[in-house]
């Protein structure tokens, strides 16, 4: 279900594009051959990859509209888990144990994690999307937005191709990632693991190939073996909410010794930790471990981050969450409206797009200590009248 929050795009690195965005497709896509060439594929190759592509309107469409994040994460993780999509996670985990072995040895990542993307890229890879992988990457790489992150992934997919690992009717997710864990050709060139031992790595139909392929990519952003990401926890009435947040950590023990108790297992004394809110502190509340922060290379957005960090922990056994009764979400035009108005009193809260991301999230906590309020950063109507 991919929607493209930049995490993937560790494409090869490339200096100056040589194909200029925009303008005639015809002249962009003999500068991309002429670069393609450069870099060591063949004639015959290159003219092969390009033969018949095109630009795909849907593409664009889709990349200006990614609203379903504008949800709050009650919503999205009670709209992504289901009984059924963990029932089916527990048979997989069973089903490939010794392929999630593999992952947690070789990689150090752990199964639930692997499990919980899996199951939210590509429903298992049921669901792998029906956009025309190659349309897909040469119109995001020909258009203006992002050039610098999409024509290297054409390079890469060019590359992909002449190893026999593409062809041209490959389909995926409208920003151009593949197979069943959704990675993009540069990584699968970079990071791709050949699990099932065929001398392939095909993502589309391997399962193995797609899970140790999504560890080692885990690892390479730094997951930390052997440490958990995730774990709800219950906080005394007397917390001080200034306290919560990504950018306040301290040592997993420190905030017990506050108050602070674990749903289940136990914290994790001497790693660092940082007390997430996720609709303020009148809902589920968890301690975010660094291994938490990786996961944002995967995926930008706040909300889908934690409910996949959430779902994992379900998979490896944690209790549902205890929802509470957070104050309603602002709607999208009040959102915008907060937004505007955290902007002209200097806050920087990124795009105005009334979705309630990291900076938001900052500066509502700060304009809430300002003015005297619970600061847990989740923005409510009164907060919107008083600003």
């Amino acid at each position: 279900m991919r929607a493209l929050t930049l995490a993937l795009m560790t494409a090869t690195a490339s200096p100056a594009l040589a194909a200029p965005c925009g303008g005639d497709f015809g002249s962009w896509v003999a500068a991309m051959k002429a670069e393609a060439v450069a870099a060591g594929e063949t004639p015959a190759t290159v003219d092969a990859f390009f033969a018949g592509a095109n630009p795909d309107p849907r593409v664009l469409k889709a990349d200006r509209a990614q609203g379903v994040f504008r949800k709050s994460f009650l919503e999205f993780s009670q709209s992504l888990i289901s009984k059924d999509r963990l029932q089916k996670g527990i048979a997989n985990a069973s089903r490939y144990g010794d392929i999630f072995a593999r992952a947690e040895k070789d990689y150090g990542v752990s199964r639930g994690i692997l499990l919980a993307f899996w199951a939210f890229e590509t429903d298992f890879g049921a669901v792998q999307g029906d956009f025309n992988t190659r349309n897909a990457l040469v119109t995001l790489a020909h258009d203006c937005r992002r050039p610098d992150l999409f024509q290297p992934q054409v390079l890469a997919a060019i590359q992909m191709h002449g190893l026999g690992e593409f062809d041209l009717d490959t389909t995926g997710a409208w920003a151009g990632e593949i197979g069943m864990v959704q990675m993009l050709p540069g990584d699968i060139l970079r990071l791709g693991v050949d699990g099932d031992g065929d001398g392939l790595v095909t993502l589309k139909t391997s399962a193995p190939d797609a899970i140790l392929s999504g560890a080692r990519l885990l690892q390479s952003h730094g997951w930390r073996a052997g440490e958990p990401w995730l774990q709800e926890v219950i906080l005394p009435d007397s917390f001080d909410w200034e306290l919560t947040g990504l950018d306040t950590q301290l040592a997993a023990e420190q905030w017990a010794a506050m108050g602070v108790q674990v749903r289940s297992g136990v914290v994790a004394n001497g790693l660092p930790a940082s007390i997430l809110l996720p609709q303020g502190r009148k809902g589920p509340a968890f301690l975010a471990y660094p291994n938490y922060s990786v996961l944002f290379n995967w995926n930008k957005s706040f909300v889908y981050v934690t409910t996949a960090a959430y779902f994992a922990t379900r998979l490896m056994g944690a209790e549902p969450y205890r929802a509470g009764n957070p104050d309603p979400a602002l709607p999208v035009a009040q959102m915008k409206a907060l937004q505007q108005k955290l902007a002209a009193l200097g806050h920087d809260v990124g795009q105005i797009d009334g979705i309630l991301g990291a900076s938001t999230r900052i500066a509502v906590q700060k304009e809430q200590t300002r003015l005297g309020l619970p600061a847990d950063a989740w923005p409510t109507a009164d907060l919107l009248e008083r600003l």
